[in-house]
């Protein structure tokens, strides 16, 4: 092959979206995906569904969500500190996802079939994002895209305006598109899946019994050798993420407490390339110390454990910190957004780990997880395990458990209970007039922090609990772009041959906060339209 005339860096949905529509456009693409093939593909491996606008039903959503209703919906996740331009640029251009996504081998679940929540607003993906990783990779390949895996771009060289150069390096083993590799289908290490899903990290304060150290990628005697080159081609889409997968950049940007923290995405989001070129003059655009957390189970691998590791019934329970005591109302939050807002409580819990709590009749409510609960006849038993102060734990339930039956009796859990009761959705109780009794039958102060309803005593045995960690899925820092995905340089002018689409630009239109769906939708309209500037780059 002659040498590229579209680098495309990174193999996501935004990078395989850019090599693809380079491709079509008539441009020799090469895309280079740091992971090895059978990682390929970045978060887009754990991604399920993508928004988009649309004035009417179709097979794979009902009714409508148009332009309007997107861009209030946006505003109101992001607080409107989104670049407008960009994001009326986004909405539009949504329109096409699917049809493209569809034309490109992607398949699509219709709204009528499988057991997916429904969605008004967004398409949900037959087999997932591995699925739709797979199709965009084999579409690359039959239209001609040469594909190097585990090659890492750095260096980039700046003159002026212009891209004049970056150097490639090349792991020995890491093969070309065409070799065979082993599919992942939940992201888990093979050791995590051995360990009857109960995979390890190194996590902080977990008991010793259920930390297990993953397995390195190379021993040492068998660490590939690794090769560089310099390339200089007519275009550069750079698509390679974030920086969540950089202990260093985080540490020092967000402090001592991101040990705690598990990124449940992509080890390959390094940000090396973002930090060379912001170090080169291009302009920043975020909040480098703001993190997207969501609460998953400590079990968790230390990166790429994805969306299923994601714990999600603290409605249904009791959430205390390692030292057993409650510092949030766990019914407050029901929406989607509750898994966001459980993850930033537990970036700021004592050593950054937090305990689900549940007795049996609650653990038959919660959604089902990835991982077992840890089970115990009795609370001093579940203690043990935790390794929990069985005092402080037994205090604190007990404590709650008082405040519920005062309030709601044995069936406060149902909502027609609820609303006999008279209380708004979101009150929290007990007020004054509902003060919680402790065991000596004594009332005391209310219930700090309240407690939301419905909700009721935990009381039946046996008891569970699910350790839980932030998990960190990407952040809120990145290359500034304009409406051609141009990377803009500190001056405010474009660099003519270099653009950059998903993650690593995502913070110009959402520097907060977050819609379901949302990146998936930001990879592939930014994707192809970075592939198609390119290539027009390079038609001149």
């Amino acid at each position: 092959m002659k040498g590229p005339q579209v680098l495309v860096v990174g193999g996501g949905i935004a990078g395989l979206c850019a090599a693809i529509s380079a491709r079509r456009a008539g441009a020799r693409v090469l895309l280079v995906e740091s992971a090895p093939r059978w990682r390929r593909g970045g978060n887009s491996r754990h991604g399920r569904n993508f928004r988009f606008c649309h004035d009417q039903p179709s097979a794979l959503v009902p009714e409508r969500y148009q332009a309007d209703e997107f861009t209030e919906d946006l505003a109101r996740a992001t607080a409107g500190t989104g670049d407008a331009a960009l994001t009326r640029l986004l909405i539009e251009r949504s329109r096409a996802a699917p049809r493209w996504l569809l034309d490109s081998g992607v398949a699509l679940q219709e709204r009528n079939r499988g057991t997916l929540p429904f969605s008004r607003k967004t398409a949900f993906l037959l087999g997932g994002g591995q699925a739709m990783v797979n199709a965009l990779y084999a579409q690359a390949e039959r239209l001609g895209v040469d594909v190097r895996y585990g090659c890492v771009a750095n260096r980039p060289c700046l003159r002026g305006n212009r891209l004049a150069s970056i150097e490639l390096r090349s792991s020995s083993q890491s093969g070309t598109s065409g070799q065979s590799g082993q599919s992942s289908a939940s992201g888990l290490t093979g050791q995590a899946a051995e360990s009857g899903g109960v995979p390890g990290r190194s996590s902080l304060e977990l008991p010793q019994e259920l930390v297990l150290e993953p397995a390195p990628e190379h021993p040492p005697e068998q660490a590939p050798k690794l090769t560089s080159e310099t390339l200089t081609p007519d275009a550069v889409v750079l698509a390679c993420g974030g920086a969540q997968g950089n202990p260093d950049w985080l540490r020092q940007h967000c402090g001592e407490r991101v040990e705690g923290f598990i990124n449940r995405g992509t080890p390959e989001a390094h940000g090396k390339l973002l930090i060379e070129l912001l170090a080169a003059g291009a302009q920043a655009v975020g909040d480098p110390s703001r993190l997207y957390l969501v609460a998953v189970d400590a079990r968790s691998p230390p990166a790429d454990g994805g969306i299923v590791t994601r714990i999600r019934g603290m409605p249904q329970g009791m959430v205390v910190d390692r030292d057993g005591l409650r510092r949030h109302d766990e019914g407050a939050d029901r929406g989607s957004t509750r898994y966001a807002r459980w993850g930033q409580r537990l970036a700021d819990y004592p050593g950054q780990i937090g305990y689900l709590l549940l007795d049996a009749a609650a653990l038959r409510e919660v959604p089902a997880a990835l991982y077992p609960p840890l089970v115990a006849p009795d609370l001093q038993g579940l203690a043990r395990q935790i390794g929990m102060d069985a005092a402080e734990l037994e205090r604190t339930w007990l404590t709650y458990n008082a405040a519920m039956r005062s309030s709601f009796g044995d069936d406060s859990l149902r909502p027609d209970l609820h609303s006999h009761l008279e209380l708004p959705p979101h009150s929290v109780f007990p007020t004054d007039s509902h003060r919680d009794l402790h065991p000596d039958g004594s009332t005391h102060a209310p219930l700090d922090p309240p407690r939301t309803g419905p909700a009721r005593a935990l009381d039946t045995p046996p008891f569970a609990a699910y350790p839980m960690r932030p998990g960190l899925t990407f952040t809120y820092h990145g290359l500034a772009v304009d409406a051609r995905a141009r990377v803009q340089l500190s001056s405010g002018e474009p660099i003519a041959n270099l653009f950059a689409a998903g993650t690593l630009m995502a913070p110009n239109l959402c520097p907060q906060g977050y819609l379901s769906g949302l990146m998936l939708t930001i990879g592939q309209v930014f994707g192809v339209l970075a592939g198609e500037e390119a290539a027009r780059h390079v038609r001149g």
